[in-house]
């Protein structure tokens, strides 16, 4: 599991190195984006991240592990996001969850120039 101090750190270490992602404050949260938009964000005590996902595998996904991931009843229903309690993640995991979200939303170019690292 990732240790609560690095937590934060390690998201946006992960999340920066991916091609043409950035970090841009929005709504009082650290987000981070590419392209098109918001592929994560951190949540205010920086103890959960939100990331872009699928919306019609999200049920799937919060009832294989309840514990690990959920969304905000009301604000994520309309959108393709589910969040995750960083404390329940290793470093692998989070960062192939930054990946696959990032990937979302990527240019097909940035996604050439990260396969190609």
């Amino acid at each position: 599991m990732l240790e609560s101090v690095s937590e934060a750190q390690t998201v946006r270490e992960i999340a920066l190195s991916l091609p043409g992602a950035q970090e841009k404050p929005a709504w009082g949260q650290v987000t981070f984006r590419v392209t098109k938009g918001i592929f994560a964000s951190l949540s205010d005590d920086e103890t959960s991240m939100g990331f872009r996902f699928p919306k019609d595998e999200r049920t799937e996904m919060i009832a294989a592990e309840p514990r690990k991931f959920f969304v905000q009843p009301g604000h994520d229903d309309r959108y393709n996001w589910l969040r995750v309690h960083l404390a329940a993640l290793d470093d692998d995991e989070l960062r192939d969850i930054i990946v696959d979200s990032w990937r979302q939303l990527a240019s097909k170019r940035l996604v050439a120039e990260y396969e190609a690292d």
